[in-house]
């Protein structure tokens, strides 16, 4: 009787083991650890050394314009890295970008390229910026793009990498319907056309959905809920409110623009951003 028990024993814990097997296999995988995001704010101007303290406490980066931003003469970010760092913000590093109107041919549009990474690149180290950090380069303007506007920003990216600095590129993550059933996302036609792989991608989608709307959430959505899965970063509000794009969003102030909650006051709008890391244009 002693050998048939072991037998039975034996058959007993591979039966078990089996089933322990099966029902690993069938049972869900564990979820991955929480990704956490983000926020930030950019503006045009900067808001001044006193506004800092009150927005860090809602922020970890903000935008720090290489250049005038559009519209303006002049850059009010110069000499501001230091003492931003200091508070503890990461930054998204910006440099203005040209028109298409700008661009006639594809000989210039290389050339300018070429002219903007040089500059944007020579500004970064004057103001203190690490090689290796992300330029990006700010494209105001939506839809898709034609050729030359592409070789523009291929010679960008090529000649920034070139510089010793990872191109960025800010541009709209909005669908735009070109009709007859045709759609298109700026970031899409960039990315098909930019000819390397090595560009980080700042968009912004300030409609509602996807956009959480103005406010600062607890748990910000990751980059990728902008409807862009590549984007390392989002912009989810842009001030003024976009009539048309985010006329159903909430959380904008009654003129329009949106302010970060320690603003009682509302003297800094700002656009809202969320993003993988807490310094964005710090490169890997």
């Amino acid at each position: 009787m002693r050998a048939p028990a072991i037998f039975l024993f034996f058959l007993l814990l591979v039966s078990s083991g089996i089933a322990v097997c099966f029902a690993k296999l069938d049972s869900p995988a564990l979820p991955s650890a929480e990704v956490h995001s983000y926020l930030g704010f950019d503006r045009n101007q900067y808001p001044g050394d006193a506004a800092l303290p009150v927005l860090r406490k809602s922020y970890s980066f903000a935008s720090y314009w290489l250049s005038a931003p559009p519209g303006e003469k002049t850059n009010s970010w110069t000499g501001k890295r230091a003492l931003m760092e200091a508070q503890g913000f990461g930054f998204l590093l910006l440099y203005q970008g040209r028109t298409s109107g700008q661009l006639p041919y594809k000989k210039d549009s290389i050339e300018a390229g070429l002219v903007d990474a040089k500059a944007a690149a020579a500004t970064a180290r004057r103001e203190g910026f690490r090689e290796g950090s992300v330029i990006f380069l700010d494209v105001e303007e939506g839809g898709r793009f034609f050729d030359g506007y592409h070789a523009y920003l291929r010679s960008w990216a090529e000649s920034l990498a070139k510089e010793k600095f990872r191109p960025g590129i800010y541009c709209s993550g909005i669908v735009v319907d070109e009709g007859e059933g045709s759609t298109i996302i700026s970031a899409d036609d960039i990315r098909a056309h930019i000819g390397t792989a090595d560009v980080v991608y700042w968009v912004y989608n300030d409609a509602c959905p996807p956009s959480p709307g103005c406010g600062v959430p607890q748990n910000p959505p990751p980059p990728s809920a902008s409807g862009v899965p590549y984007a390392s970063v989002w912009q989810y509000v842009r001030s003024p409110r976009d009539k048309k794009v985010a006329r159903h969003c909430l959380g904008y102030a009654k003129d329009g623009n949106c302010y970060a909650p320690g603003d009682a006051t509302h003297k800094w709008f700002l656009d809202e951003n969320v993003a993988k890391t807490s310094d964005p244009s710090a490169g890997r």
